[in-house]
C-alpha cells in the first residue's frame, strides 16, 4: 500500500505540510496495551508526549523504508523530529496569542483540496487515513495547526517584508528580457547557539569539515550526509532547498553559485546560524512572458481592520471620520502613517507601489480602475476591513515585463521572508522554556547549583557579639 505521506496537498499550503501533519499525529494507532504515556518535552506551558514522538519517528522510518541506512542514529533522529514538534508548538502558541485562527471552513476546504489532488472523495480520504491509523478528525486537527502556522507566517510577512520598486528595478537591470535562470540547491547546517563560545565554534567547524571530508572522499552523498548530520529543519529532506531564482539566493552566495557546476559544493561558510555547506543540485532556464500591454496603477491606502477589538460598525465609523478629514484637505500620506492598521504600508504613507488591478483582489481592482489620478475613494469594505484608496497614477507596460517584475518582486520577497522567518524562529526557540525528557521521562536540563539556605541560629542572651553570626555568612 502506498504510504499516506505521499498524498498531495493544495498549493495554498506550505510544501512540507503533510510531513508536518504526520509528525504531529503519526501513521500507527495507539493500542490499549501500550504503557502509560510519558512526557518527551515540556514547551513553555505545553507538553509533547512520548507517544507523539514515537509515532513521528515511525513515520520518518516508514518514508525511508528500504533505505534505513540513510537515517541518522536513533537518538539523533529523535532529536531532529522532536525539534520540529517543538517549533510547531511554539508557532501555534504565538499564533494563538496573536488571535490567529483557522475556521472550520478553512479546514474543510483544505481537506477537500487534499482529497481532490489525490483523486479521492473526502470519504475515500477518510478511509485511506483510517487504514494508516489516523482518524479524519485527527487529520483535520493537524491541518488546522498547519493552516494557523501558515497564517502566522503570512501575518509576519505583512508586517516586516517589503520590496521596493528600486530593488525590483535593480534586479530587472541584471535580468535578461527573455529568460530567468533558476538553481536547485541543498544545504547542510552545523548549528551554533547565539553567543557561542570559542570552543563551541571550534567544535562546529571541526564537525562541518568532517562532513565535507566524507562527501569529498565519496563515502557518503550530500543528501545522506544532510539527513545524518545537518541541524537544519529540512535535514530529513536531504537538505533540499528547492528551485530558486538568483534573487532568492542570499547575495553572499549568489555570485559564487553562478560560477558553480552541477553537483559542486560551496563551503564551509559561516553564517548567523552556524557553518553551512551548499550544493548546486541542478540549474534550468525558464522563459519569460510575451508582449501584451497591461495597465498598472500606483495608489495609497488607509486600512481600518475589523478584528476582536474593532467590530464592523466601529471600523466603518473610523473610516468615515478619516474620509471627512481627507475631504477637508488632510494629507493622505500623513493620515495613513498616523491611522492605517496595515503595518506594511503604514510606514510608507500607505503606498502600495505599482500593481495591476486585480493584484489585491476584486474590491481594490474595481475601486482603483474607477478613480482618476489623484482622486480618493469613499470608504469601501474588504475581507480585511474598511479601506480608503487614493489613486496616484497609472501607466501602460508590456505584460512580459510586468510578469518578470512580478516574479522578481515575489522572489526577492521570498528570500527576505525566509531570512527573517528563520531569524524569528531562532529567537522564539531561544526565548522558550524547553525541557527535553529522556525515555524514562526524566529532565535532561542541567541542574542549577543549589543556593545555600540561610541557617538561623538562636543566640543565648548572654552570648558574645561574635556569636550572633549565622552559619554561612
Amino acid at each position: 500500500m502506498t504510504p499516506i505521506s505521499r498524498l498531495r496537498l493544495p498549493r495554498t499550503l506550505i510544501a512540507t505540510v503533510l510531513s508536518g501533519l504526520l509528525l504531529a499525529s503519526g501513521v500507527q494507532a495507539q493500542t490499549a496495551t501500550q504503557p502509560v504515556d510519558r512526557i518527551a518535552a515540556v514547551v513553555n506551558e505545553d507538553v509533547i508526549l512520548r507517544s507523539e514522538l514515537d509515532r513521528a519517528v515511525a513515520n520518518i522510518r516508514a518514508q525511508y523504508a528500504g533505505s534505513q541506512t540513510q537515517l541518522p542514529p536513533t537518538d539523533v533522529l529523535e532529536r531532529q523530529v522532536l525539534e520540529r514538534l517543538v517549533l510547531l508548538r511554539l508557532q501555534i502558541a504565538r499564533a494563538t496569542d496573536a488571535g490567529i485562527t483557522a475556521s472550520d471552513q478553512d479546514v474543510a476546504q483544505a481537506v477537500q483540496g487534499v482529497a481532490e489532488q489525490n483523486g479521492m472523495t473526502v470519504e475515500q480520504l477518510a478511509a485511506r487515513l483510517a487504514q494508516d491509523g489516523m482518524s479524519i478528525n485527527e487529520f483535520r486537527n493537524n491541518l488546522r495547526d498547519e493552516i494557523i502556522t501558515q497564517k502566522l507566517r503570512q501575518s509576519f510577512a505583512q508586517g516586516r517584508i517589503n520590496v521596493s520598486e528600486g530593488e525590483v528595478d535593480a534586479a530587472m537591470a541584471s535580468a535578461t528580457a527573455t529568460a530567468s535562470q533558476q538553481y536547485r540547491l541543498a544545504h547542510i547546517l552545523v548549528g551554533t547557539p547565539d553567543g557561542a563560545s570559542p570552543e563551541q565554534i571550534a567544535t562546529a567547524e571541526k564537525k562541518i569539515a568532517g562532513v565535507k571530508g566524507l562527501i569529498d572522499r565519496g563515502e557518503m552523498d550530500f543528501a545522506t550526509a544532510a539527513v545524518r548530520y545537518s541541524d537544519s529543519p529540512n535535514a530529513l529532506e536531504g537538505g533540499d532547498l528547492g528551485w530558486r531564482a538568483l534573487n532568492e539566493i542570499p547575495p553572499a552566495f549568489a555570485n559564487a553559485i553562478q560560477q558553480m557546476q552541477k553537483g559542486q559544493i560551496l563551503g564551509p561558510v559561516r553564517g548567523p546560524s552556524g557553518f553551512q555547506l551548499l550544493q548546486l543540485v541542478d540549474s534550468r532556464t525558464q522563459a519569460a512572458g510575451g508582449g501584451e500591454q497591461v495597465t498598472q496603477y500606483s495608489a495609497r491606502q488607509i486600512l481600518i481592520k475589523i478584528d476582536d477589538k474593532t467590530d464592523d460598525a466601529a471600523a466603518k465609523a473610523k473610516a468615515d471620520t478619516l474620509a471627512a478629514r481627507l475631504a477637508g484637505g488632510a494629507d493622505f500620506a500623513k493620515l495613513a502613517t498616523e491611522s492605517s492598521d496595515d503595518a506594511g504600508t503604514r510606514r510608507r504613507g500607505g503606498d502600495l507601489g505599482w500593481f495591476v488591478a486585480d493584484r489585491y483582489g476584486t474590491d481594490y481592482g474595481v475601486q482603483v480602475a474607477s478613480l482618476s489620478d489623484g482622486e480618493t475613494s469613499a470608504p469601501f469594505k474588504t475581507d480585511a476591513g474598511w479601506v480608503i484608496l487614493q489613486r496616484v497614477g497609472s501607466r501602460q507596460v508590456t505584460a512580459g515585463n510586468e510578469q518578470l517584475r512580478a516574479r522578481i518582486r515575489e522572489t526577492i520577497g521570498r528570500r527576505k521572508l525566509e531570512e527573517e522567518w528563520d531569524r524569528f524562529l531562532r529567537e522564539m526557540r531561544g526565548e522558550a522554556y524547553v525541557d527535553v525528557r529522556d525515555a524514562q521521562g526524566k529532565s535532561t536540563r542541567p541542574e542549577l547549583p543549589e543556593t545555600p539556605k540561610e541557617q538561623h541560629k538562636v543566640t543565648p542572651v548572654d552570648a558574645h557579639p561574635e556569636g550572633t553570626r549565622a552559619a554561612g555568612f
